[in-house]
């Protein structure tokens, strides 16, 4: 059976490494990231950092938070952000004050009463954590504008740049809806999580999942992970956690579904995520069709504007010669 090419700038996208041109690649992989497991303890930004040989980025305490990094970028592939908040009332299941806003192990069960008797009356905090990472967009805008095929799509369904072909132009950075490609002060080359290619290609798992020790980030073909992401969601419904929701994991999104999505305990924009992210490249078809409609009538005016005077000038001498 032939296979025919999806429109790769918007809908559902089933097989895109196929359309990519890759002939029989394996299944698609990605990251799900469960929030409400990780600890903070940037094991994942130091196993990115060692394996991938990425420059230290400055080193220095912001003075807000524990996290030094900020943000994502060239030289911070992961960036575990830590987030304090007021913690939400959530009443025990039993009815009972409980352990109101804590973000829970799977298996830790119950808490005193005491300091559930503190949540209910507002004195309760919590942290949320999250360790961010290139999303490998179905539908990617930095791979659509790169002028030099630095960006490509791998057989695994990721997204990499290729450092020795980047020139450097940065049109990537302001088309990546997230915010997560950069380019390096120091020679003006982009760069961001390869979701450690050469680990894929050896059959190994990403650095950043190997080293985690809660399993927060957890790595695999994207449709298992879709399906345990979508049983963990309800796990954490039932056991009173209702703010518990998925993020990126949905096929017909703006950007197609993320190959890294994630499970959050809050807004999207609590964690510096857009609430709706679309590719940025989605409207070119159009914008070419009005352009090129423009241009045309633009030419047909031009075209006008030589013929025009002539027939109105044969016009007018046959009219003058009527009259003598």
């Amino acid at each position: 059976m032939t296979h025919q090419p999806h429109h790769l700038l918007s809908g559902v996208e089933p097989d895109p490494a196929r359309d990519a041109g890759h002939d029989d690649p394996p299944p698609r992989v990605g990251f799900f990231t469960d929030t409400s497991v990780c600890i903070g303890c940037k094991a994942c930004e130091v196993a990115c950092k060692e394996w991938n040989a990425i420059p230290e980025d400055g080193l220095s305490l912001t003075g807000m938070s524990y996290d030094n990094t900020q943000g994502l970028g060239a030289s911070t592939w992961r960036h575990v952000a830590f987030i304090e908040q007021q913690a939400p009332p959530r009443p025990a299941p039993d009815g009972a004050p409980g352990p109101e806003g804590r973000t829970e192990l799977p298996l830790v069960a119950g808490a005193p009463d005491d300091r559930g008797r503190q949540a209910a009356a507002g004195g309760e905090l919590r942290w949320l954590m999250s360790s961010d990472v290139c999303k490998h967009c179905t539908h990617a805008a930095c791979l659509d504008v790169c002028p030099t095929g630095s960006l490509f799509r791998t057989e695994f369904g990721t997204v990499v740049v290729q450092e020795d072909i980047c020139n450097g132009c940065g049109y990537c950075v302001p088309a990546c809806p997230y915010g997560v490609i950069e380019q390096r002060p120091s020679d003006g080359r982009a760069f961001k999580c390869t979701l450690c290619y050469d680990r894929l290609g050896a059959g190994q798992e990403p650095a950043c999942a190997k080293a985690c020790p809660t399993e927060s980030i957890q790595f695999g073909p994207l449709d298992e992970l879709r399906e345990r992401a979508a049983r963990r969601v309800e796990r954490l419904h039932e056991a009173g956690v209702t703010e518990a929701r998925l993020y990126g994991h949905d096929p017909a999104d703006g950007v197609g579904g993320d190959g890294a999505f994630f499970l959050l305990l809050d807004e999207p924009e609590v964690y510096g995520l857009p609430p709706d992210p679309v590719v940025t490249t989605r409207d070119l078809p159009a914008m070419w069709k009005h352009a090129a409609t423009a241009a045309l009538a633009l030419a047909g005016g031009f075209a006008l504007s030589f013929t025009a005077p002539a027939v109105f000038g044969r016009g007018g001498s046959g009219a003058a010669g009527g009259r003598r």
